[in-house]
């Protein structure tokens, strides 16, 4: 799990503006299946999702990402960036007032990190 430098910049000005924040990847249909950004502890986690790990992005503490455990089932395969675009993604994450959307880029792993993440 990764996230590229803009995507970074931005989660530290929406943790200024929010306090700590959080990542939740899911499948399902109204957000497109993008990563959803939320203050720490706003969003209902459960035994259907996973915690993917946590990213550093300069802080003070690391922004735990999760998936739902059904979507992981699909990418447990690849490696995922965090990354963001200009335009207006799901009206619930926290960068949507800013004209930008978090989006996952991914590549499979290698066959050195899938034996690691083995």
């Amino acid at each position: 799990m990764a996230v590229t430098a803009e995507a970074a910049e931005l989660v530290r000005r929406l943790t200024e503006a929010n306090g700590p924040v959080m990542f939740h990847q899911s499948g399902g249909c109204c957000d497109g299946s993008a990563p959803m950004c939320y203050p720490d502890g706003e969003f209902l986690l459960g035994d259907a999702d996973v915690h993917l790990g946590d990213l550093d992005v300069g802080l003070d503490r690391p922004v735990p990402v999760w998936m739902s455990r059904a979507q992981h089932e699909y990418w447990s395969h690849t490696h995922l960036t965090i990354d963001v675009v200009p335009g207006r993604g799901a009206g619930f994450s926290l960068e949507a007032p800013y004209g930008v959307r978090f989006l996952i880029r991914s590549r499979l792993l290698t066959d050195r990190e899938a034996r690691a993440d083995a």
